[in-house]
């Protein structure tokens, strides 16, 4: 019977993890404030999550916002594959890690998106928040509307991915 509830206390612990899910349109202010979503304010408030790290995403013209927890586990997990006495890797490193802001909301669940940060991602008034699971991104609603309208075959893709199994 404690096997079984090791498998449940498993379950209940995937199942507890924090995801944020959807799309939805915000303006910062003339100081550059915004306010973080409230259904995804609600799933940090579940978690205890207070602070955030706020990055420039690799790959898109947008920021990321990583829960604390989630950043140390993808800055672990970069550090576990890189070794600290390669020069370029160090420096691979040191730039992921170094260009980051901590955010922690005020009272009424706004933060500051720092100006270097608006610049790269070409943020001016209109925002856009997208829960990509255990992360949120925030694109300026220009840079998301060029990605939306993206023509990649995004059906076709996914049913490449997911029939690799079978």
């Amino acid at each position: 019977m404690e096997q079984s509830g090791a498998k449940w206390g498993i379950f209940l612990y995937l199942c507890s993890r924090m995801r944020f899910l959807g799309n939805i349109e915000a303006k910062t202010d003339a100081k550059g404030r915004v306010f973080l979503p409230a259904t995804f304010r609600k799933v940090l408030q579940q978690e205890g999550v207070e602070q955030l790290v706020l990055r420039k995403d690799v790959h898109e013209k947008c920021l990321v916002l990583f829960p604390c927890s989630v950043w140390e586990e993808q800055e672990d997990a970069l550090r576990k594959r890189l070794n600290r006495w390669n020069k370029q890797q160090q420096q691979m490193f040191r730039r992921f890690v170094s260009d980051v802001e901590m955010v922690t909301l005020d009272g009424n669940g706004r933060f500051l998106v720092p100006r270097r940060f608006q610049e790269a991602a070409e943020i001016e008034q209109s925002v856009r928040f997208i829960g990509v699971g255990d992360t949120i991104e925030i694109w300026s609603e220009a840079e998301y509307g060029k990605f939306a309208e993206q023509n990649d075959d995004f059906a076709e893709a996914l049913e490449q991915m997911m029939a690799v199994d079978n």
